[in-house]
Formats: C-alpha cells, structure tokens, sequence
C-alpha cells in the first residue's frame, strides 16, 4: 500500500529545527554534534545524514524488525519492484573483476538505439561518478527515471577504450516478477516461477498458464520458494485467480474493525487448474496469503518447507524527499489457518532440486 505522508514536509522542517535550533529542544543532540564537531577525527556528516541517522535511531526504539526508514535510491528501486516496470535504458549491470560496471543492452533497448555496445564500461551517470564496488541501488535509481526524459551516461569504450558522453531517453521497461516453463521430463506438467508479488503478479500468472495450456500442460506447480512477499493487494488478487468464492483473508488495523477480502467473483483459473504449490522458509508475507488461502480452500497442497511466518502489514509513507518510511500497521490472518503455514508433503530443505520437483509431481495426482 502506497500513501503520500500529508505532514512530510512538516516532519522534514521539524527534524530539520533539530539541528538548527536543537539548544532549546533537544539539548544532548546539540551537545553531541558539537563535540563530534570539536573532537572527532572525521567529518561531522551533512544535515541531511545527520536527520537521516537520527530517524533510523528513532524507529529503532519501536523494535520492530518491519518499521523502517528507507532512503530515496532504495524506496525508489522498492517501488519499481513491486509496481513490475520502471523508466530505463534497458541495460544489464555486471561488475567484473577489475572493479569496472559492464553494460550489456537488451535488444532493440533505448540503450541499443543509442549505441551502447556490449562490455562498454559505466564512468559517470550525470554527476555520479562510478566507484568500484559502491552502492548498486544507487547506481540504478541515477541511471532510472521518468519515461520520456534523457539521461546521459558517460562511457570507456570496450573496443577502443575511447571515453564519451552517450545521451539516451528513458523507456519504459518491464521488471517481470513471473518466468515458467514445461518440465522437461513431465511435458504435461508446467511450473511457474513467481520471485515476489508486485502489481502485475497476477496477470503474469495467467498469462503464464495460458501459455503453457497452448503447449500441452494440464498440472501446474507454483514455485513461490525464496519469495519474500510484496503487496497486500496483487497476494489477494492472485488468491482470487484460483478461488470460486469465500474469504481470501482478514485483516485488522489499529483501531478498525476486522476487514474482510472476499473472493467477489469466481476466478479466472478456479477451475480446470490443477495445482501445487512450493514454499520454503523464505515464502513470506503476501506470498503466505496467497498461499495459505489456497490451502485452507483445499484448492492447492502446498510441498515443501514451512513458510517464514510473516502477518504484518506495512504502510509504505513516501516522504517530501522521496524516502519513505515503512510503518507496521495492520495484522492479518487466513481465516481457520496460522503461520508459518505447515505443508501438506514435506521436502527435506537440502534436497537437490529433482527431489523437490518429483514430490510436486506426485502431489498433483489424483
């Protein structure tokens, strides 16, 4: 869930007066920036960092693993996650052993129409200059932006070592959160990898068992391993894909009555879908609301490991400053059901990947 935060830029003034007139109101805060500003051998940090250190120490005091400060590179590649797309250039990003960040264009990428050729190495985007090993969040969020507006990189030729400038305008370009295939040794057997569960989760999904109808599969196994969540609403909405009717969950806010998500019509894949689902230690969050709602229905087993045990929901507040802070608001449940969620077949975790595979198989016969 997306909010904007109506008192950020208060939030931001009044954090700022902290620094700046913190004597009256925050003594000891003025008293320890003044003596690291005396005695310490290191720079005392820019206001910024400074009113960013102090809102991490702040949220650290909830205890909560789930309330979070996060800074605007970071909340901006968060958020192109889960929304599924973002405005780029359409590269992927290698650092080799030399320290170097290696571009490799996508065909027919805005990157690719600009010239940019495989190897070439990234020295500078915009007033960024590219360090060995520094932040890599930071490098995508600079070289991301808007659809439609320019960026310009500058680059080390990997043929002739020339350096130049190269601009180049954002397109925009999917970050798909769903890849499947047929098994190779079940070709009426398809699995569908799901890595988290953004926005676009659920029409990748049907798109994927669509694909795999038209190529002969007729059992489909669901691999959400390692998937640690992602939206509360597209983990609905994929439920309501399989479901012909009933409650997905329930959740309750502080101070609000319980909330019901309904499966309001019977879904796409509701039927003539047999299925399976995997999960492991790292299924956490929406993907344990998708599939626990699932598993109470008796519509999915799920094989594997049990799930991580997440039930919280977090309300991302996107600040004046394009930072966020990440608030625990909200508990849910899948009605009759608890996590972590037990499965239905149990897979030793350190099987080898056939191993898990073949007890999916066996868990989608009659």
């Amino acid at each position: 869930m997306m909010f904007t935060l109506v008192l950020a830029g208060l939030a931001g003034y009044l954090l700022r007066g902290m620094v700046d007139r913190s004597q009256a109101q925050y003594p000891i805060f003025d008293e320890v920036v003044r003596l690291l500003d005396r005695y310490s051998l290191n720079p005392v940090p820019e206001k910024t960092q400074l009113e960013y250190g102090m809102i991490r120490g702040m949220v650290a005091t909830f205890n909560d693993p789930y309330t979070n400060f996060v800074d605007p590179p970071h909340h901006e590649v968060q958020t192109q996650v889960l929304e599924g797309k973002f405005g780029g250039i359409g590269v992927r990003m290698e650092w080799d052993e030399k320290g170097q960040l290696r571009l490799y264009p996508m065909p027919d990428s805005p990157a690719v129409q600009a010239g940019v050729l495989e190897g070439d190495i990234l020295v500078r985007v915009g007033e960024l200059k590219i360090e060995p090993k520094m932040d890599f969040t930071l490098i995508q969020a600079a070289v991301r932006g808007p659809v439609g507006e320019p960026v310009t990189i500058t680059l080390q030729r990997a043929l002739d070592g020339r350096v130049e400038d190269v601009a180049i305008v954002r397109a925009e370009i999917s970050l798909p959160s769903t890849t499947w295939n047929v098994l190779p040794d079940e070709p009426t057997l398809g699995i569908i990898h799901i890595a988290s569960i953004a926005a676009t989760t659920p029409d990748e999904v049907q798109a994927a068992v669509k694909d795999l109808r038209e190529r002969g599969v007729s059992g489909f196994i669901l691999d959400v391993r390692n998937n640690g969540g992602g939206l509360v609403d597209a983990g609905v909405n994929l439920a309501r894909l399989f479901l012909s009717e009933g409650v997905v969950i329930e959740q309750q806010s502080k101070g609000q009555p319980v909330k019901q998500f309904l499966v309001e019509k019977e879904g796409a894949l509701a039927k003539d879908t047999p299925l399976v689902i995997l999960v492991n230690g790292n299924s956490a969050s929406a993907t344990e609301i998708f599939a626990g709602a699932l598993q109470a229905q008796g519509r999915a087993r799920l094989v594997g490991q049990p799930t991580f045990g997440k039930d919280l929901v977090q309300s991302v507040f996107t600040l004046s400053d394009g930072s966020s802070l990440h608030v625990t608001t909200a508990h849910w449940w899948v009605p009759g059901h608890t996590v972590p969620l037990q499965p239905d077949v149990t897979v030793d975790a350190a099987a080898e990947e056939a191993a898990w595979l073949r007890a999916a198989a066996e868990a989608l016969k009659p």
